[in-house]
């Protein structure tokens, strides 16, 4: 183990030798180019910042061969609003062709748009820079998971070198005498998506950071009534659609926003009292849902109050900001007050409806901005607004499990960082209705970080004039998540019904290998077309575009091809003699459109699939 520690003051500069150590790839994946290791700048790591009375210092620890942990510190004598200051250096862009972090829109290859800004309800402070064949030259995160901290790594066009710069504090914190963050800073060569597994499991080793308990029941497949029926909900339609959905195998539904008021403009003026204008007796709408064997979660939007509400008077001068466009108001979360309303609206709610989990909904307006007061006066008792939204959601999780330990708490992109875990078991990929590609990237990007949190897609909806090959796609893109569907089954055709009764039976079979399995999605700079989960034997791949799927050592007793194209050709790289196998080819109604035993010896093998169909190869 080797340690480095440096002390500065003012406008410092704090430097830091480098290291990094080669590791090698795992047994499991396929072998990959990989350049030498990258190291961390051989001269300088340093703090950069006015740090007035504060004294910054950094210490360094190497954990394991090629990942250093670098603590950064600023102290003041007195009490102090903290400065911001960034943490910076660089190195060579060298085998490095894209790079991974947690915003939704971009490429994952322009460097310019590497950088990202997190905060408790929002992204997750993590960049990486990956090589060609998938392999991790650099990833680096912070241990600041509740305030704002922004991560860059720009290439400098003069040099072609990465500078690194992790900015602190650049969001107004109350007067303190210390802050420390941890950098982690992994340069390891295994691939880039072992990297990341790393940071999540390193994020949920930290104090106040253990993610909630992941109930059964977060893994089911569910209707969500967003895309289908929006704010218009009726209660006889929706059971409509749910008597046919739990037939084919889902087992919760969502019931998102519309309940709540009988306003159908998407704002949200008359949000905030949470009585069920729209849904009078909703204890007997949970019930007849209950009847059916599923599950019932309910929207809530956690910290708006319509400017129309009754209780828009009952807290005023106790919130953040106003809304505007929708017409709404931001509570104030440092009021316990505010926060108890916010809590006792669930617990009362699930008690008096039978609710099993909840939908919840835009906790990333709880922000402080320019005119916010940070102090802990005038009957608030917090002065910083992440530390009472960390002590909100903490308690909301708290009491509900207290009545329902397997209760089901769900939040949507952004909000999926490693705090987020301890609030909630499900992570939803953000709105992408009728939009396969981003709805594989999102969701995949959800499950690099997420440990066991259940990763959740957006709820896939397509055209009922669609063809089943094409509709199936929303499915298949996501079948690596637990899939929401919200589409109305009762105005589709009967092939619709049929692919997706087909392909819901198949996730629930393979759902612990889909799920828990070993996770390997390849390639982020074109939106991850290989996906593969391989357990306990049984390896099943997502082939989403013209490409070679390639086995790692295994051994395999069991092979599942899913053709997740619009061609019927699929093409698979066996490295060792595999023996005999039974073969069996399927379209994506379910329907056997092909049997043959084949020896599938080490090379290439050609596969006849239709568009949107699954082979399936079974050893003797």
């Amino acid at each position: 183990m080797r340690n480095f520690r440096r002390r500065s003051a003012g406008l410092v500069p704090a430097v830091l030798a480098a290291l990094s150590i080669a590791s090698n790839l795992t047994a499991q994946t396929p072998q990959r180019m990989a350049g030498p290791p990258l190291q961390v700048d051989p001269s300088v790591i340093e703090i950069v910042g006015e740090l007035g009375d504060f004294i910054g210092t950094l210490e360094a620890e190497e954990l394991e061969p090629g990942v250093l942990v670098v603590t950064a510190r600023i102290e003041s004598p007195t009490p102090a609003e903290p400065p911001e200051f960034s943490v910076k250096w660089d190195l060579p862009s060298v085998d490095v062709a894209g790079f991974w972090n947690t915003n939704l829109l971009n490429d994952k290859i322009s460097y310019y748009r590497s950088g990202v800004q997190s905060r408790a309800s929002s992204g997750a402070p993590v960049i990486a820079l990956y090589s060609s064949a998938d392999v991790n030259r650099i990833t680096v995160a912070a241990s600041d998971a509740l305030n704002r901290v922004v991560l860059r790594a720009y290439l400098r066009e003069e040099d072609s070198r990465f500078y690194f710069t992790l900015t602190f504090l650049s969001e107004r914190s109350p007067a303190t005498t210390e802050y420390e963050v941890l950098i982690r800073i992994d340069t390891r060569t295994i691939p880039y998506y072992r990297a990341l597994a790393g940071v999540a499991d390193w994020w949920a080793g930290q104090p106040q950071h253990e993610p909630a308990p992941v109930p059964e029941d977060a893994r089911v497949p569910m209707y969500s009534t967003w895309y289908s029926f929006h704010q218009n909900l009726d209660v006889e339609e929706v059971l409509a659609e749910l008597e046919i959905a739990s037939r084919m195998g889902y087992e919760a539904v969502i019931v998102d926003d519309g309940w709540q008021t009988l306003d159908s403009q998407r704002g949200y003026r008359f949000t905030g009292d949470w009585e069920p204008e729209r849904i009078p007796d909703m204890k007997g709408f949970v019930d007849r849902v209950h009847d059916l064997g599923m599950k019932f979660l309910l929207w809530y939007s956690v910290p708006l109050v319509g400017e129309q509400a009754q209780n828009f008077a009952r807290f005023e001068g106790k919130y953040l900001r106003h809304w505007e466009s929708q017409g709404a108001w931001v509570l104030d979360p440092r009021y316990p007050e505010v926060r108890e309303f916010i809590i006792d609206t669930y617990v009362t709610a699930m008690r008096e409806w039978g609710l099993d989990g909840f939908k919840l909904d835009f906790i990333g307006f709880f922000a402080a901005n320019d005119e916010t007061v940070l102090e802990a006066d005038d009957g608030r008792d917090y002065a910083s607004v992440n530390e009472a939204v960390d002590r909100l959601m903490t308690d909301v999780m708290l009491r509900l499990r207290a009545d329902n330990p397997e209760v089901l708490i769900e939040f949507r992109q952004p909000y999926t960082g490693p705090l987020m875990r301890k609030y909630g078991n499900m992570f939803r990929g953000v709105d992408a209705p009728n939009n396969a590609v981003a709805n594989r990237a999102e969701v995949t990007n959800i499950r690099l970080l997420s440990g066991n949190t259940a990763p959740h897609s957006d709820m896939f909806v397509w055209h009922a004039e669609d063809a089943v090959e094409s509709a199936a796609l929303q499915f298949l893109n996501v079948l690596f998540a637990v899939p929401q569907l919200s589409v109305k089954l009762t105005q589709v055709p009967d092939d619709h019904v049929e692919m997706v009764s087909f392909w819901t039976r198949y996730w629930k079979e393979n759902r612990e290998v889909l799920l828990d399995g070993d996770f390997v999605p390849l390639n982020p700079s074109a939106a991850y077309p290989v996906i593969s989960a391989s357990l306990d034997g049984k390896l099943i791949a997502g082939v989403y575009g013209e490409g070679l799927i390639t086995l790692g050592a295994g051994p395999y007793e069991a092979i599942d091809l899913v053709n997740a194209k619009g061609t019927a050709v699929v093409a698979l790289e066996v490295p060792t003699d595999l023996g005999e196998m039974d073969v069996k080819t399927y379209d994506t109604r379910g329907r056997v459109v092909g049997e043959e035993s084949r020896d599938l010896a080490a090379g290439l093998h050609r596969f006849e699939v239709p568009p949107s169909g699954l082979v399936t190869m079974r050893a003797r």
